[in-house]
């Protein structure tokens, strides 16, 4: 008696431990913006999530100032990536980061997706705090999708290297930063260097960055088993 195939591929654990979060946080924001829970105070909930866990880059400067090390200060660079502008902005989040979740799951072990998750969070914000006329506060997943997208074409990279068949690893991340890029420019020119939304950009680069760097150093076996594994499939 032959079992009948799932309809779908289910999900690696690890996938949904990074988007509950997510996932769960816009619920309450959407429910509060919507009167569904909390009253009318509940409609400044997301402003007031955005103020406690966005990464504030002249929070971060003053910090190394003072050499003074509060905690609010300190998740920031990992919270960021959870809470998110609006309920569409926090969907579309949620769907990209579990396909790409689920790819990087399959290949790499539930701790180097992890690792590279939280990585490129912190590497984006940090990145991010190195212009200096970056003022506003960095939310959204991005940074840490951009890193898991690092992870994605660091394997495409390797399966072409190994095969020797093209598969234009770089093709996905050319064009979604090169898009990124150039409205951030064009947000640059129209309202000078201090617009921040016109640097966020390099935190998505950044994280990308981190993440491919990463993918060397956590694949399970390292380019032998990944080889293994490309030629099952």
């Amino acid at each position: 008696m032959t079992e009948t195939p799932a309809p779908l591929n289910p999900l690696p654990m690890i996938a949904w431990v990074l988007a509950l979060p997510m996932i769960a946080l816009e619920i309450v924001l959407s429910a509060g913006e919507n009167g569904l829970a909390g009253g009318p105070t509940a409609i400044g909930w997301r402003a007031e999530a955005i103020q406690q866990l966005a990464f504030a880059p002249d929070y971060l400067r003053q910090m190394l100032l003072l050499n003074q090390w509060p905690l609010d200060g300190l998740w920031r660079p990992f919270t960021h990536v959870f809470v998110n502008g609006d309920l569409t902005g926090a969907l579309f989040s949620v769907v990209i980061l579990l396909a790409l979740a689920k790819f990087t799951g399959e290949v790499f072990r539930w701790w180097a997706v992890t690792l590279i998750f939280f990585a490129s969070a912190l590497g984006g914000a940090l990145a991010y705090a190195a212009i200096p006329w970056t003022h506003a506060g960095l939310y959204g997943g991005w940074p840490a999708i951009y890193g898991l997208i690092g992870g994605f074409t660091w394997v495409q990279w390797m399966r072409e290297k190994i095969t020797g068949i093209p598969n234009n690893a770089f093709r996905l991340i050319g064009f979604l930063l090169g898009v990124r890029v150039v409205f951030g420019v064009a947000a640059l020119t129209m309202g000078g260097l201090d617009q921040s939304e016109g640097w966020m950009w390099v935190a998505d680069a950044a994280g990308f960055a981190v993440g491919f760097g990463l993918s060397f150093f956590v694949i399970p076996g390292g380019a032998r088993a990944l080889l293994t594994r490309i030629r099952k499939r």
